[in-house]
């Protein structure tokens, strides 16, 4: 990620210069708590060291006191300086200043009365009367403790001693051994009265010279029969394994060896416990401790309250230059990153300034740097993005926009979200109008929009059993929407259409109208149909109608009158029959085998006028009136076949308009042309007034064979529907209507005119 360029302010000199004299600060006033601390922890040990150096070490406190006082009045007036001059961070900097400041004077000051205050008493505590009478209570209690210990080993060793007292030098080993374990001495050591070692039980034995009692104390235990007496105390050391043992002489006599008896003296050794020796030790150690300190009381507790000033009067100057100097550094970043936001608020995200220390709040500063430079970048990629969503959007409406198939968006109950104009085309209804309503609720389409819904329901139900992730269905739909001319439509629409699920439980129902495509496919079959009746009809009908004729030849003036009559009129019924199947089956191959069209410029209104030609004779029939629009351009059609379109139009019309038993002027056929500007498509249209098609026959009109006629062949609209594809023209058939009733039938034909330039009208 690029960083913009780092700031230092103030400069980078004299941000240098702050530091070092914050560092310098820091080395004196730790040198100076290093020194306290060590004369603290010296003070009840060392007095004349602590005596030796108090004037030296208060005169550096003072001294290094006047020189934090001079830096705090310095930076103290620059902060005013900054207050007065209305700088942007100053009320910052002395807030933080006076809350560092405070954090540091107002707990030492706190924690110095109460350290004055237990100093104090704990001294005057230390020399309470209470406390001297338990240190004589403890030595008086330790000394009776072993004297009870030294009468205890003293009246085993006598005891012993009486035991030994006929046992001979040379088998005192074992009977001395046996008298430690009773004793539970460490050591047994016979003596003889001239200092020779006679035997030795316990770690003795494995001396080669056990320690030899004084002979004061061999004549003590003559005098006495047994003595005891402590050695090892004095040198025990707290803390370590004690050497102290309690030592008991006593006398053995024997009477029964006579004049040759000398006295002998039994040694018992043994150890004193451990704990008892070191509670001793501490007793007596605490008392000697004591008696000194009583001696010095006065002087112990000025040292201790003189180290106590001193090291407040370092900790409060010391809070204060370092809550200015740290206010000071912690307001930097901290202004950097105001002056920042103000500006990413503002909507500016250029990079912003950053500080290049190792902390967390310099950090931060260039985190900020970072992510203002990302939220620019961000901001870019997201216009980026934008545009592009904006344009792929663009395409993705432009795309639905120019299907010729219908795409809508429904969601969970069929409500219409979205619809492209494909489909509104398709089905011939304003389906942006009816967004958020039902699909099945719209006048129409109840029936498709039921339909389906339930292939929905059908293809989430088989969510686990299904392969395809979409449905597809055909339905036709018949009597929608309204055509160009705002008449109702009753042609049928064939429809294929495909449902798939969307994120957001939204449902896409894809559709495309295949009328056209089952019209030709049908037109086709049928087509192959006429075709093979036609051969297979017409090739027995001349032989029929040829033997007919000969057999009435042959016949006639050979039978009698009322024979001849029924043959001749059973041969003209033969014959007439076969013209009619003739005819039949002409019309069959004329559909079958329609030609190509060759389109070429052709003005309608004039080819309208030379077709009524050949009925302005015709005073049987209905008459026919004309509506053209002069304006009609040429459009591109084959005449002939158009000639023939016309001709079937004007045909049904009239026999429609006779079937309704209207043969009067006001009852006339109407043929009329319109140029659409809009659509750029010039429409023919042939109106009657008869009884119009029923539904069924609406459905089906153009397919071959359909008809309402008791004699028609069912293929006059087939042949027009197929003539009309070939011109790439839209057929329609539908019922007029007035007053909600049917006053007859309009079939209609839109052409797209003529773009080459100076069309030759035929």
């Amino acid at each position: 990620m690029r960083l913009p360029p780092n700031v230092d302010t103030p400069p980078a000199a004299h941000s240098r210069t702050v530091r070092w004299l914050l560092g310098l600060g820091l080395v004196v006033m730790v040198a100076v708590g290093l020194v306290l601390l060590f004369l603290l922890t010296q003070a009840t040990t060392n007095r004349d060291l602590y005596e030796q150096n108090y004037a030296r070490l208060f005169a550096v406190n003072v001294v290094v006191a006047l020189l934090l006082l001079g830096v705090i009045g310095w930076i103290a007036a620059r902060l005013i300086r900054r207050l007065v001059q209305k700088k942007f961070g100053s009320r910052l900097l002395v807030k933080l200043a006076a809350i560092f400041a405070l954090a540091g004077f107002a707990p030492g000051v706190l924690i110095y009365v109460v350290s004055y205050q237990f100093v104090t008493r704990s001294i005057e505590s230390w020399f309470d009367v209470k406390v001297e009478g338990a240190l004589d209570a403890g030595l008086n209690l330790g000394r009776t403790t072993l004297e009870a210990l030294s009468a205890d080993l003293a009246g085993k060793a006598r005891a012993g001693a009486a035991k030994l007292s006929d046992t001979p030098d040379v088998s005192a080993a074992l009977p001395l051994e046996r008298a430690r374990d009773a004793m539970g001495a460490d050591d047994l050591i016979l003596w003889g009265a001239s200092g020779r070692l006679i035997a030795a039980a316990g770690q003795s034995r494995y001396q080669l010279n056990p320690e030899l009692p004084s002979a004061q104390q061999f004549r003590a235990a003559q005098a006495q029969r047994v003595i005891t007496w402590i050695e090892g105390l004095d040198e025990a050391v707290v803390g370590t394994d004690s050497q102290a043992r309690i030592k008991a002489l006593a006398l053995i006599t024997s009477d029964q060896l006579g004049s040759f008896n000398a006295p002998r003296y039994l040694l018992a050794v043994k150890a004193l416990p451990d704990t008892l020796v070191a509670n001793a030790l501490a007793v007596t150690q605490a008392n000697r401790e004591y008696q000194e300190r009583a001696l010095a009381r006065d002087g112990l507790r000025r040292m201790y309250i003189g180290t106590l000033t001193l090291s407040l009067f370092m900790a409060v100057f010391g809070a204060v230059l370092l809550a200015v100097v740290l206010g000071n550094q912690l307001a930097r970043p901290l202004l950097l990153l105001a002056d920042g936001v103000r500006e990413v608020a503002a909507g500016d995200l250029t990079p912003k300034a950053f500080l290049r220390g190792k902390d967390e709040l310099d950090g931060l500063t260039r985190s900020f740097s970072q992510m203002t430079q990302q939220l620019a970048d961000a901001r870019q990629a997201v216009q980026t993005s934008m545009a592009q969503v904006s344009a792929a959007h663009a395409n993705l409406q432009t795309i639905l926009d120019n299907l010729t198939a219908g795409v809508m968006v429904l969601d969970a109950n069929g409500v219409i979200c979205a619809s492209n104009p494909g489909a509104t085309r398709i089905l011939r209804v304003p389906l942006a109008a009816h967004e958020g309503h039902a699909l099945a609720g719209i006048e129409g389409l109840q029936t498709f929009g039921q339909q389906v819904q339930e292939q929905f329901d059908n293809f989430f139900s088989t969510h686990g059993e299904r392969t395809l992730d979409h449905w597809q269905q055909s339905f036709e739909l018949g009597g929608i929407g309204r055509t160009q001319s705002g008449r109702p439509a009753n042609d049928v629409l064939t429809l294929v259409t495909r449902g798939a699920a969307l994120p957001g439980e939204q449902r896409l129902l894809v559709f495309d109208d295949i009328s056209e495509i089952v019209s030709a496919q049908r037109a086709q079959a049928w087509g192959e149909v006429a075709r093979r009746l036609a051969h297979e009809i017409k090739n027995p009908l001349t032989p029929i109608q040829l033997s007919a004729e000969r057999l009435e030849m042959k016949l006639t003036g050979k039978v009698g009158a009322t024979e001849q009559a029924m043959l001749t009129k059973s041969v003209k019924t033969i014959v007439d029959q076969v013209d009619a199947m003739k005819r039949l089956v002409n019309e069959f191959r004329d559909y079958a085998r329609l030609p190509a069209a060759e389109l070429k410029p052709v003005n309608l209104n004039d080819l309208v006028a030379d077709v009524l030609h050949l009925y302005a004779n015709d005073l049987e029939q209905v008459p026919i009136v004309t509506d053209l629009d002069a304006q009609c351009p040429a459009i591109m059609g084959d005449a002939q076949q158009l000639r023939q379109v016309l001709h079937n139009l004007l045909q049904n019309a009239q026999d429609a308009t006779l079937s309704a038993g209207h043969a009067d002027a006001g009852h006339a056929v109407l043929i009329k042309t319109q140029w659409q500007a809009g659509t750029r498509r010039v429409r023919l249209a042939v109106l009657d007034c008869g009884t119009g098609f029923p539904d069924h026959i609406l459905k089906r009109a153009f397919e071959p064979y359909v008809t309402t006629k008791d004699k028609g062949t069912g293929l006059g609209l087939a042949v027009v529907k197929k003539i009309a594809d070939e011109h790439a023209s839209r057929v329609t058939i539908s019922n007029r209507q007035e007053n909600d009733e049917i006053v007859g039938a309009q079939v209609s034909l839109s052409f797209a005119i003529e773009q080459a330039p100076n069309p030759q009208i035929i």
